[in-house]
């Protein structure tokens, strides 16, 4: 490819190297081996605060998220799950995408975005995971065909942290190869879109 596609990952908690932190990196790395341009705002970058629309001044980190966003070409966000749905520090910061209601590329336009949720059990994962996706369709963006939940309270078979359990590491690796192939494709579209629609098979 001529330019590198940019993915940012947004997720995490309010201690550093938290576990859905830490996932959100491993699906960043594995776009970045397949040539992306990363960068990851989590942590402390996520305490912002509360957004309110009729604000006229921004915080830095405030800016610093939007204008990262607008510059994506596809997204991953990771949320811990609070009582069974998108952790209040991660929604404030995607209600901040607000900002880009007027831009070119609206909300979250164009893009792909791969959606992670981290909970201790799989039924706050899986609840926090499609409220996630929903909030994604909101602001315009497509959810991979992946997503991924990581349940950190150990089962009877198995043990330790489950980031090292080779399945989740594989999953939050596809997803992020995911978000890569579709920004790929997006910017092959816009870059030739009659070649592209001739490769469509009749009716399609």
């Amino acid at each position: 490819m001529s330019a590198a596609v940019t993915i940012v990952g947004i997720g995490g908690s309010a201690r550093p190297g938290s576990t859905t932190e830490r996932a959100v990196r491993i699906a960043l790395a594995a776009a970045a081996r397949r040539g992306a341009r990363t960068r990851l705002i989590g942590g402390p970058d996520l305490v912002l605060p509360l957004y309110d629309a009729a604000e006229v001044g921004r915080s830095v980190r405030g800016r610093e998220l939007v204008a990262a966003v607008a510059s994506a070409d596809g997204i991953v966000i990771g949320t811990p799950a609070y009582h069974g749905s998108v952790s209040g520090m991660v929604k404030n910061a995607l209600d901040y995408v607000e900002e880009l209601r007027a831009d070119e590329r609206p909300y979250f336009s164009e893009r792909a975005v791969g959606c992670i949720s981290v909970a201790r059990g799989c039924q706050g994962a899986g609840s926090a995971l499609a409220a996630l996706r929903a909030t994604v369709h909101a602001l315009r963006g497509w959810p991979t065909p992946l997503g991924v939940t990581v349940t950190t309270e150990p089962t009877p078979f198995d043990s330790g942290e489950r980031l090292d359990d080779l399945r989740t590491r594989e999953r939050l690796e596809l997803l992020g190869d995911q978000v890569v192939e579709f920004a790929l494709m997006r910017r092959a579209w816009t870059a030739h879109p009659e070649t592209e629609a001739a490769r469509l098979p009749p009716g399609a």
